[in-house]
């Protein structure tokens, strides 16, 4: 099997999440969901694994945080341009999500933040590399 990532996020309605995923164009993989569990692809390395409360503490002992007042992790996003950020970011916002930063532009990155409708953060990202490589667009140090 290739390298991949499975992030498992608890969440309060599996449904209305898989919905929320789906509008900002994950890919519902039936083969490993139930009612309990959506299978969201992001591409062929990277998976959501949306859970509900229930199903999720059957991995872990500990207390599941609302992820609306408790930041256990944020999840960065890499995009092709800056226009497929916008389009996340509004697609996001469309379906219910919360924007958490409006655009920065560094130069030689560009990003917004959002989260789901359950408090999971989400930073799409375009960064040029080449611009990166060369130090253009840095911003100047205070």
């Amino acid at each position: 099997m290739a390298k991949r990532i499975f992030v498992n996020l608890p969440v309060a309605d599996v449904a209305r999440a898989a919905a929320f995923y789906e509008a900002i164009g994950f890919t519902r993989n039936a083969m490993f969901s139930t009612p309990q569990a959506a299978a969201m692809e992001w591409s062929a390395a990277i998976s959501v694994m949306l859970l509900d409360h229930g199903f999720y503490a059957t991995f872990t002992d500990k207390r599941i945080i609302d992820a609306h007042t408790t930041s256990g992790a944020l999840f960065a996003l890499s995009l092709d341009s800056r226009a497929d950020v916008d389009s996340i970011t509004e697609a996001a916002l469309a379906a219910g999500g919360r924007e958490l930063h409006g655009p920065e532009d560094l130069g030689f990155m560009y990003s917004r933040a959002f989260e789901d409708p359950d408090g999971h953060g989400w930073g799409p990202m375009f960064m040029d590399m080449e611009a990166a490589a060369t130090g253009m667009g840095q911003p100047e140090p205070q």
